[in-house]
């Protein structure tokens, strides 16, 4: 594998020493970075940096990066990316104003995505995956979570998992696999919620453990989907078979689902658009790390989770796309960027914390992204010429990325 030079770097940014801690609260606001500085990717590696003052004199490939800047690609710590087909006929049902609950009421929803799904076959649904993942990668995505959750019974739930363990084979950026079997109660258990909860725990995770194919464990603890008590019952049951946590927490109400994460000792809760002081307390006194979710609230026009709040109790945060093809049909991570700074009030500096090396420790794969950090991947993003940092939030819906490298590779 051949080494790259950048040199000429506007700015370098997001440099960490050992770039395996998140950052929290008013640290946020403070990015570190080099002007005028160089890069040498080795094997797929970052090998060394600094200024161009100390730039070495290498017979190796050589960009000139002048008039641009250089950041570790993005990291989405929350996903749905293996899905069966899009459901744009709820957004129309969206625009005439139907709420969610009507829309799962008249058949839409997640047991849409489940009937899609379970009369879909694996390779169609790689193939699929993998077109959806090649574009996110182009886009600036270094590193994913993936959640199953639209199978909903063993024989789905195993294929959905089979499908990201391929992606894991074939794509060379880090990829995490995280079992939602729940997600929803399926249709034929409408009348028998515990006989679904009794099949997860005695026949769903046993048969995920014994092929490997999760990292995580998730539940949708919310009202209409599943309580705190069989949360709590399903995560521990993941524990035992070691899953760690992940959870979606607080996204349509107050639902206990912070406090029940982080007595299971979740890597991370998820949504919070709905979120008050007590799970903010509870937060504070755990290592779980809370991600907000920002273009589902755009999506769905519900509220944002009070990012100031939390970085005002000296919390790291993380964000994430939510990408599904329910209510965030987009994993633009560029969109997140801008949408964390017009809607949710960070700084620029703040929200390329949250998106880098935030998000890398909400999926446990903070030793290898999120930061540009000698021995880790030279996952990079490389801009066009921008005037700042803060162009790149400033200008949403415009692609400021020039190329980005996975291994040091290019991505063509």
């Amino acid at each position: 594998m051949k080494a790259i030079l950048f040199k000429n770097i506007k700015q370098l940014l997001q440099i960490q020493e050992s770039g395996l801690l998140p950052v929290s609260g008013k640290k946020m606001a403070e990015l570190p970075m080099l002007e005028n500085a160089w890069l040498l990717v080795e094997e797929g590696r970052i090998a060394n940096y600094g200024t161009m003052k100390t730039c070495p004199e290498l017979e190796v490939e050589t960009i000139d990066a002048s008039g641009r800047i250089l950041m570790p690609t993005f990291v989405d710590c929350h996903t749905h990316i293996v899905f069966a087909a899009t459901r744009e006929e709820e957004f129309v049902m969206k625009i005439q104003g139907k709420a969610y609950e009507e829309i799962a009421a008249a058949g839409g929803g997640i047991l849409n995505s489940v009937r899609k799904l379970r009369n879909t076959t694996e390779e169609e649904l790689y193939q699929d995956a993998a077109a959806r993942l090649e574009g996110l990668i182009r886009l600036g995505t270094g590193a994913i979570e993936i959640k199953s959750g639209y199978g909903l019974n063993l024989e789905s739930e195993l294929k959905m998992l089979r499908v990201i363990k391929r992606l894991k084979a074939d794509f060379d950026i880090p990829i995490k696999a995280n079992l939602l079997a729940a997600h929803a109660i399926p249709s034929e258990f409408k009348n028998n919620r515990s006989g679904y909860i009794d099949l997860i725990i005695n026949e769903i995770i046993p048969a995920v453990v014994k092929e490997g194919l999760a990292d995580f464990i998730d539940v949708f603890c919310e009202k209409g989907f599943f309580t705190v008590e069989e949360t709590d019952y399903i995560l521990k049951a993941g524990l035992a078979h070691g899953l760690r946590p992940k959870i979606h927490a607080n996204q349509l109400a107050v639902s206990g689902g912070v406090q029940v994460g982080v007595e299971n000792d979740a890597i991370s809760v998820d949504h919070l658009e709905e979120i008050g002081e007590e799970e903010l307390r509870v937060l504070v006194h755990s290592k779980t790390i809370p991600v907000g979710l920002p273009s589902c609230s755009f999506y769905l026009g519900i509220p944002y989770a009070p990012a100031r709040s939390i970085l005002k109790q000296d919390l790291p945060f993380a964000l994430a796309s939510d990408y599904n093809p329910g209510s965030t049909p987009s994993g633009n991570m560029n969109f997140i960027l801008s949408l964390a700074c017009i809607k949710m009030k960070l700084l620029p500096e703040e929200a390329i914390h949250a998106v880098t090396l935030n998000a890398a420790c909400a999926m446990g794969v903070q030793s290898e992204v999120g930061s540009i950090t000698r021995g880790k991947r030279a996952n990079l993003i490389l801009t066009k010429s921008i005037s700042s940092l803060a162009y790149l939030p400033y200008s949403f819906g415009e692609n400021c990325i020039c190329k980005v490298f996975v291994n040091g590779k290019v991505m063509d």
